[in-house]
């Protein structure tokens, strides 16, 4: 490891294994932090190092503000983590962070020679598959909470909570800027296999909407679709793991 990752405040390292072959690195969904992955590497293999993201405007960098463009935020990411590339990396990003992390991948072969050994994109549709829903990042407080509500990952009790609301919209609104003003520009696909992951319940996101991350690689390519909804990555954590192992294992 050229540098500690203690020492980088865009990812953190809840269990730290040097002699590990590959890093996962993991990247949230709208609103989260590095804190949704802080248990996974009691259900990952011992060879595998993961990673989490940590965005500024949450967690420990609350007070920093917020991207609410996806290309300076995945510009200042591919130079944070480069130096943590010194070893076979794979990406995982879930919704947001499925989008952050295809993004980062194709910058980093565009600007640094250098690619994830695997591309694991969970809960979003294809970038090239345009979003069918109108904007909500910039609508009055009480129908983005309306809408957050729907989306069903936020608890009730947090909506309700009104200080701790007025804490939290900021970073909200700002991750669904990143993603509501992303523009797609076609580049050649990925030279890394790509697996996609879908709930089967998911209301944004829908069952053949995934399936075309396969445009996005010159290498193989697998869907897997889970019980739940928008949030399976919680409802169906175990069942996710256990794919998400196999698949490390057998690359």
């Amino acid at each position: 490891m050229k540098t500690s990752l203690l020492h980088n405040n865009w990812v953190t390292c809840s269990r730290p294994k040097p002699q590990a072959t590959l890093r996962l690195f993991c990247f949230h969904y709208a609103g989260g932090g590095a804190a949704i992955f802080r248990t996974w590497s009691d259900s990952l293999p011992s060879s595998v190092e993961v990673c989490a993201s940590e965005l500024p405007g949450r967690g420990m960098r609350l007070k920093e503000p917020p991207f609410m463009q996806l290309e300076p935020l995945v510009q200042h990411l591919a130079s944070a983590l480069f130096p943590y590339l010194d070893k076979p990396f794979a990406f995982f990003g879930h919704s947001m962070g499925g989008l952050v992390s295809f993004e980062l991948a194709r910058l980093l072969r565009r600007e640094y020679g250098v690619s994830p050994v695997h591309l694991f994109v969970s809960g979003h549709r294809a970038p090239q598959v345009p979003d069918p829903d109108p904007p909500i990042h910039a609508l009055p407080e009480s129908e983005f909470l309306e809408e957050l509500r729907r989306f069903n990952g936020t608890p009730e009790a947090v909506l309700k909570n009104a200080e701790l609301m007025q804490l939290l919209l900021p970073t909200l609104r700002a991750d669904f800027a990143v993603i509501e003003t992303y523009a797609y520009t076609p580049e050649l696909p990925l030279d890394c296999p790509i697996t996609a992951f879908g709930g089967l319940q998911d209301r944004e996101v829908s069952c053949h909407e995934p399936e075309a991350w396969r445009e996005q690689t010159n290498a193989s390519f697998l869907l897997q679709m889970f019980p739940g909804d928008h949030f399976f990555l919680h409802s169906a954590g175990s069942l996710l793991l256990r794919s998400l192992s196999q698949k490390l294992l057998d690359r």
